[in-house]
């Protein structure tokens, strides 16, 4: 007989044991890093044999990729809230690092040193396609008017965001600014306001030319 929401008990406790082996996961992942991630090692905190864990996920690899796609699906979510709010390429750049201080092992797993032996699946691809997506109608919107979302120009505003934003991001996530002097904030807003058309700077809300970085 069908449960609440149109599902079975069983699925229901299938769905429960996904989700806790899922948390679980990123627990392992934030501890050890995704190479770490052991099927075995979850199964026995689930409290089952490994063999029964494969029930649930086809391997490690199968599992990755959901966390992958669930990463990318939450930072999608993210990013079109802040589209559909309004915000241009630079209230994007603060949405992006918002979530991503919010969740490092996540921005991590999704941007961070590749997990070695292990390429993305397809589904998963077009999943980070949708993140390309947001970026882009977000850059066209910023750009000229004779400027689409898929025009040259938008292209090179959107890779001008996501390589330079990344670059500095990733460095604040993994603490190599410590004991610099300066705060990450300030440089990761004056390289979204540096960032090509005014709108980001406006987005950002930080002026380019009034950053103090402690003399460096």
């Amino acid at each position: 007989m069908a449960g609440t929401g149109g599902r079975t008990p069983r699925e229901r406790y299938r769905a429960q044991v996904r989700d806790e082996a899922k948390r679980l996961a990123w627990e392992q992942i934030a501890a050890a890093g995704p190479s770490a991630l052991s099927l075995n090692a979850l199964a026995r905190r689930l409290g089952m044999t490994g063999p029964a864990l494969y029930r649930y996920f086809a391997g490690r690899d199968a599992l990755l990729a959901e966390l992958i796609r669930d990463a990318c699906r939450d930072l999608t979510a993210t990013l079109r809230a802040g589209a559909a709010a309004g915000a241009g390429p630079g209230g994007l750049a603060e949405a992006l690092r918002a979530w991503a201080l919010a969740h490092p092992q996540r921005y991590f797993l999704l941007y961070g040193t590749p997990v070695p032996g292990r390429e993305a699946p397809e589904s998963t691809r077009r999943v980070t396609g949708e993140i390309t997506a947001v970026l882009l109608d977000a850059c066209g919107a910023a750009g000229p008017p004779d400027a689409p979302g898929g025009s040259p120009a938008a292209l090179r505003r959107a890779l001008a965001f996501w390589t330079r934003l990344h670059g500095v991001l990733s460095l604040e996530l993994a603490g190599h600014f410590t004991g610099m002097g300066f705060d990450p904030a300030e440089l990761y807003g004056a390289e979204t306001a540096s960032l090509p058309g005014e709108e980001a700077g406006r987005g950002a809300g930080i002026s380019g030319d009034r950053v103090p970085l402690g003399g460096l």
